[in-house]
């Protein structure tokens, strides 16, 4: 088995460093990694806050895809926003191929009404994609009686290529509802590993939107938030659409969301004071269930007290989760 995965990496890497085109890892638990959806939520809860999330998709194919990301936002008066810093890596095949990256964000703070906001937000981002040359295994090292024993001629290149990219993305707060748009990727960086090649990351759109519906009679306190969601994602080939709905009553939180691909998306949150803790776990719902054991989902934030704000800023009113 682990012989096959690791041939399966090598095969599946070498079409993409010949040029074909990347995509971006995808956290399912999107708003636990508010700057990774959008930079335009950077400073979106005005306090300072730090994120950290992990996901491990295909478990039961050791190591095949594990992601990682931390980040850290808050509000700034002297800039009229918010700043945030974001730092992911991302593994695949054992840590065959791993991609780092780190971004930092400025998102201005515009009041339109009393009960309306808009934050717009740029991203500047170092990202850096390596290989592992020694973990990969090719066609002509396998002899038919004695397995991977010959040499390869196949072309090693860079081990490592670094790029800097730019996102952007807009977001509008209403007092129970919430609107968004992002662009990330857009100088399209070159990611091939060979002096000569052409894969550039292709572009990714990202809308999303939602509401909190306040339940009972306290409408500034109440016990039970229905939150409907929207979620919309494209890069190249890819397109994706994400229904999902939250329902929070005191410090629990559940979650229900469908991918139109080939999930389920099934949740429970914690969010007491500054700290929130959450899991979700993909159901795959095609006959790749038995042999991926779909993927397991695990974030945790705290937040962190600060001066009262000179300017009346509206937070935002996204979910936790």
């Amino acid at each position: 088995m682990k012989k096959n995965s690791i041939l399966l990496t090598a095969l599946v890497f070498l079409f993409f460093i010949q040029g074909l085109f990347a995509q971006d890892p995808q956290f399912t638990q999107f708003y636990a990694n508010p700057l990774y959806l959008n930079p335009a939520l950077a400073g979106s809860k005005l306090c300072p806050r730090i994120c950290i999330n992990y996901r491990n998709e295909w478990p039961n194919i050791s190591g095949t895809y594990v992601t990682t990301s931390a980040s850290f936002d808050k509000m700034v008066d002297a800039i009229h926003g918010g700043i945030g810093l974001i730092a992911t890596n991302d593994e695949a095949g054992q840590n065959t191929i791993r991609t780092t990256t780190i971004g930092g964000i400025y998102s201005y703070h515009q009041p339109i009404t009393r009960k309306f906001s808009v934050n717009a937000a740029m991203q500047a981002t170092f990202s850096q994609k390596a290989v592992d040359w020694s973990k990969l295994n090719f066609g002509d090292e396998i002899d038919p009686s004695h397995g991977f024993v010959k040499p390869t001629l196949e072309s090693q290149s860079l081990a490592s290529k670094s790029n800097l990219d730019i996102s952007a993305g807009i977001v509008g707060n209403g007092e129970h509802f919430f609107v968004g748009f992002a662009v990330h990727h857009l100088t399209q960086p070159n990611e091939s590993l060979y002096e000569s090649g052409n894969s550039q990351l292709p572009i990714k759109y990202t809308f999303h939107a939602g509401a909190n519906i306040p339940m009972g009679a306290d409408k500034h306190d109440p016990d039970v938030v229905i939150s409907p969601n929207i979620i919309w994602q494209k890069q190249q080939d890819f397109e994706e659409l994400c229904l999902g709905l939250y329902i929070k009553k005191n410090a629990i939180v559940g979650g229900l969301w469908y991918r139109n691909r080939d999930a389920m998306i099934m949740l429970i949150g914690i969010e007491k004071g500054p700290y929130r803790i959450g899991y979700s776990y993909d159901v795959t719902m095609s006959k790749l269930t038995n042999t991926t054991a779909g993927s397991h989902e695990l974030s945790f934030a705290m937040g962190f007290a600060c001066k009262k704000h000179k300017k009346h800023y509206r937070p935002g009113i996204c979910p936790s989760f």
